[in-house]
């Protein structure tokens, strides 16, 4: 007796169990609690009118039981469906099909996590295992494709496009629901949510079409024999297998030599993978260089001397000897250039700066010697290029993810968001596998000869050449070294109007990734087109010209134009770089050095010699920029010899399979990404049973500590264990080369990820400030930027925001204004300012600011401007040890101050204010000075409103992590009149 079933039965069972469980739930909730499930914390019933999978599945009874015992029933069929799949694969594929199957089971837990762990139970770990659940999908799907018999693939192949294509609505709905609070976005993503579920039951659906000539036999067996996996699991069609038929090998290998013709073996995956990798250990250590030599130049606000370090990228000039070029234009040369190269990284083990600088330089001398020679390569030229290309988007994911900060840079460590020992350990396998590669593997044909130069000097190719490479380079780093740059430089504020640093940073490297894309294209001919470089420019100008979502759209443009030009720019200067890399390469080099401090010219002009010949013109920057693009095209047009035609490519079908592959890794990686960055607090303010406001003033000094190091997570230590309500931070303008391009609103938005904050960074980049940006607890209703009179020193930011404080409007204005030196501008700034606040008296007003005045001081000096003409009170002007920052307020009750040190953060201290604000009705008009200075002890006050102790001194010698409270041994606290409306 047998017993014999067609395994495509499971598939249709699975599928239909699978629906019937989603579509009973969704019946029955909308029978029963309809308003209860479409209702969400932003909005409910008409805004919102379609249900979310999680609130039909798991809110509420019966529906919530309904679905999980349909699961339950449809976790038998599941199991089974993997198991008769890996059994029908495995003959011809082991090693993939195992790992697959092993993928599928994993993902089938993680599905029965999120159904049986509702979000309401538990809501972290309902997203946790339903984000897994997502990502497994990748390497299910992808493996299923690689598994499916040849007549099948493509159907399915389609519909993993579809199940991924959804995932961007998916994400730009949910962040317009959960960062822009929109009512109805939640409707919109819940469509998107639906359709995923049912693209995914979809796809597994198509196991009906591999099982179709599989079934499933159960007979009994004796004790004297077994029965076989392939008699249990058997294909009736098949009923001998020939004995002279040629074996399958079990490897991958094999596996993806029938599936890629191409692809020769498994060591070429490993040395794409390692070139990509090492690519972008050489965008590390090249974006590290110059905010490791600015530290000094911060220090000092001049020029310093270290700023010599940069010129370590001038080191190609060294091959202009013959001896140095024929030693080092060899693999083993390469090699050692790349080990040394890991001298950058291995930096971050010492405290000292300078040694550090010194470490990163000479991992600058070699890189930008291997580069050359590598770009000279015109044999391999296209390969290097797409890998320079996928090295930077990578540097740039990891930044996306790692808070702007790159986890190999060497001026991070573990405490400040490093992965160094996995980085290097990484690059020195990479370094390995470089060093044992074969050389003869799939040998490269030349890209073609080297135009013949053009008569009369402007046509003197070389240069040419040169300039347009290093238009290119610059840009790419300034640009797109990170990924909010663009976006930054559209940022308006309050409302929101365009789109949000650390939240829409994604576009950018799915721009990137188009344009390479293109470049990998039949459509590479349209980027060597005249057209293009128009279209180029047009996206620059309107991307410096515009601002929010038209103005980052521009910026998208130019990131696609600028990542498609790296294949044509490097061919160009491979041709001429080939029989002379010193001549092209250190032209390269030193154009680049020019436009970095240019670059950093625009908004330093205070500071260095002759900053006035650039003060504010990042425009004309911008159109170097453009220029020195268009020269190094001209002679691509003019020769048509330079153009790539299908006969002179260079780089393999399966290498350019492995580009494709790369750029969707790593646009799902950076859609993914943004789950991490998306704040998971609403923000609460610390103490609203006391209506109280505890703000404070701190300038970041660029988010560089003493060691010179990233200091952003212990900023936010500092600012959770004081629990500020509204922070202003000053020196938050990063999106320059020599910041290194970080973000600080990802900084802060570090900070209001895990403690829930309203952020603002104030004017952009492209305004030419040092930065100022505002940290909230209370929703932001509206805010201003302003640009302060700055006749003669450095352009002086400010941001005027409008808080809703428990209803009432309260203005909070953060600035900075100039130095000591130039009377005129401080002078100018307060004036501006005193009128910005004047305007809204007698409304509440609290001041956070970088003023540079004495206490007390007469005219011109801004104290006197500020406290008159802007109609403020200091918050304590017996306090006569302060220079640099200052708290002023009006309309409230200021019931503590105190002074918090620095510790090795930054250069300043932490100043902080406690404020009560009257009851909603009553407005605080021509106070006396003795109503405000009733001076007492904490005790007074609730504990709730005091200061914490461990930061005492006297209490806890050293204070937390070397903040105590100074100047003042203790707070300062201040009784409230009585007759106060509080």
């Amino acid at each position: 007796m047998s017993f014999r079933l067609p395994a495509s039965y499971i598939s249709k069972a699975h599928t239909i169990f699978a629906s019937s469980a989603f579509l009973c739930a969704l019946f029955v909730g909308s029978r029963l609690h309809y308003r209860k499930i479409v209702k969400n914390e932003i909005a409910g019933y008409p805004d919102e009118w379609w249900p979310s999978v999680s609130a039909t599945i798991g809110d509420w009874y019966p529906e919530r039981s309904l679905f999980q015992i349909m699961i339950a029933l449809t976790a038998g069929p599941r199991f089974i469906l993997i198991l008769c799949w890996w059994l029908l694969t495995r003959p011809t594929m082991p090693t993939l099909s195992l790992l697959v199957a092993l993928c599928g089971l994993v993902r089938t837990l993680c599905c029965g996590g999120w159904v049986y762990i509702t979000s309401s139970d538990d809501h972290q770990t309902h997203d946790f295992l339903m984000i897994s659940y997502i990502v497994l999908n990748l390497p299910w799907m992808i493996g299923s494709i690689l598994c499916t018999p040849a007549g099948n693939v493509v159907t399915r192949r389609k519909r993993y496009v579809m199940f991924f294509a959804t995932i961007f609505p998916l994400v730009y709905f949910f962040v317009r629901h959960k960062v822009k609070q929109i009512p109805g976005a939640y409707t919109k993503y819940s469509f998107c949510e639906w359709f995923l579920i049912v693209a995914d039951i979809w796809f597994d659906s198509f196991t009906v079409t591999d099982f179709s000539t599989l079934e499933v036999r159960l007979m009994p067996t004796t004790s004297s024999s077994t029965t076989p996996a392939s008699r249990i699991f058997s294909d009736p069609k098949v009923t001998k297998v020939s004995s002279t038929e040629p074996t399958v090998n079990a490897s991958l290998q094999n596996l993806l030599y029938v599936r890629f013709p191409d692809l020769q073996s498994w060591r070429e995956v490993g040395s794409f993978s390692a070139d990509v990798y090492l690519a972008y250990v050489w965008w590390s250590i090249f974006t590290v260089l110059a905010p490791s030599l600015f530290y000094f130049s911060v220090w000092q606000l001049s020029i310093s001397g270290q700023e010599i370090s940069l010129l370590s990228t001038l080191s190609p000039i060294l091959l202009v000897s013959p001896s140095i070029l024929s030693a080092l234009n060899t693999h083993k040369g390469r090699t050692w250039m790349y080990l040394g190269c890991t001298v950058g990284l291995i930096a971050y083990i010492t405290n000292y700066p300078l040694l550090r600088l010194l470490a990163v330089s000479l991992a600058n001398v070699l890189g930008s010697i291997v580069k050359a020679l590598e770009w000279s390569d015109t044999s391999k030229i296209e390969r290097h290029a797409f890998v320079l290309t996928l090295g930077l988007i990578m540097a740039s994911l990891s930044k996306l993810i790692n808070h702007s900060v790159n986890p190999i840079w060497p001026i991070v460590d573990g405490k400040s968001g490093g992965w160094n020992k996995s980085g290097i350990f990484l690059a020195l396998l990479a370094v390995w596998e470089y060093a044992t590669r074969d050389l003869a593997e799939n040998p490269d044909k030349a890209a073609g000869n080297p135009p013949s130069d053009l008569k009369g000097p402007f046509f003197n190719h070389w240069f040419l050449a040169s300039t347009g490479l290093s238009g290119l380079l610059f840009s790419l780093h300034c640009f797109l070294a990170d990924s909010d740059t663009l976006l930054a430089n559209s940022w308006t504020g309050y409302p929101l109007t365009g789109p949000s640093p650390g939240i829409h940073g994604y576009l950018t490297l799915i721009a990137m990734a188009v344009g390479l894309f293109l470049s990998s294209s039949s459509l590479r001919d349209v980027v060597e087109h005249p057209i293009w470089l128009i279209y180029g420019a047009l996206s620059s100008y309107f991307m410096y010209r515009w601002k929010n979502w038209p103005g980052y759209f521009a910026g998208l443009c130019l990131a696609t134009f600028l990542s498609s030009l790296v294949p044509t720019m490097l061919r160009n200067a491979a041709f001429y770089g080939k029989n002379k890399p010193a001549k092209v390469y250190f032209t390269v080099w030193l154009f680049i050095c020019l436009l970095d401090l240019a670059n950093i010219w625009t908004v330093a002009y205070a500071f260095v010699p002759a900053g006035w010949l650039l003060r504010e013109r990042t425009d004309i920057v911008l159109f170097i920029q453009m220029m020195m693009i268009f020269l190094g095209l001209v002679p691509v047009w003019r020769q048509a010899a330079s153009r790539l035609t299908p006969s002179d490519i260079t780089t393999s079908a399966a290498f350019i399979r492995y580009v494709r592959s790369s750029l969707a890794l790593f646009v799902i990686g950076s859609i993914l990404s943004i789950t991490s960055r998306i704040p998971v607090k609403t923000p609460i303010p610390h103490h609203a049973a006391e209506r109280l406001i505890t703000a404070g003033i701190w300038t970041m000094h660029f988010g560089i500590d003493d060691e010179g190091r990233d200091s952003q997570y212990r900023m936010r230590d500092l600012i959770r264990d004081m629990e500020l309500d509204i922070i202003g931070l000053l020196e938050t303008d990063l999106h320059r080369i020599v910041f290194g391009n970080r973000d600080m609103q990802v900084h802060t938005r570090l900070t209001a990820k895990d403690l829930g904050y309203y952020v603002d960074i104030g004017p952009g980049p492209n305004s030419h400030t040092w930065g100022a940006a505002l940290l909230s607890k209370f929703p932001i209703l509206t805010s201003t930027h302003h640009l302060l009179p700055s006749p003669h020193g450095e352009l002086a930011p400010a941001i005027s925001a409008v808080l809703d404080v428990w209803g009432q409007n309260i203005t909070v204005v953060v600035s900075h204004n100039g130095q000591e030196e130039d009377a005129l501008d401080r002078e100018l700034q307060s004036t501006e300012l005193a009128r910005i606040m004047a305007a809204t008296y007698p409304e509440p007003v609290i001041f956070l600011g970088y003023v540079v005045t004495k206490p007390l001081a007469k005219r011109p000096n801004p104290y006197e401007i500020l406290i008159s003409d802007g109609m403020m009170h200091d918050i304590d002007d017996d306090d006569w040890d302060r220079w640099c920052e200052y708290i002023l307020y009006r309309g409230v009750y200021r019931t503590g101050y105190a002074r918090v040190s620095r510790s090795t953060i930054t250069d300043t201290e932490l100043q902080i204010g406690k404020f009560v604000i009257p009851k909603p009705g009553h407005s605080i008009v021509n106070a006396s000075r003795d109503d405000r200075y009733l001076r007492d002890y904490r005790e007074v006050f609730p504990s709730t409103m005091w200061f914490p102790d461990e930061f005492q001194d006297q209490i806890n010698p050293g204070g937390v992590r070397g903040h105590r409270y100074h100047v003042h041994p203790w707070p300062l606290y201040y009784r409230l009149p009585g007759n106060a409306p509080v």
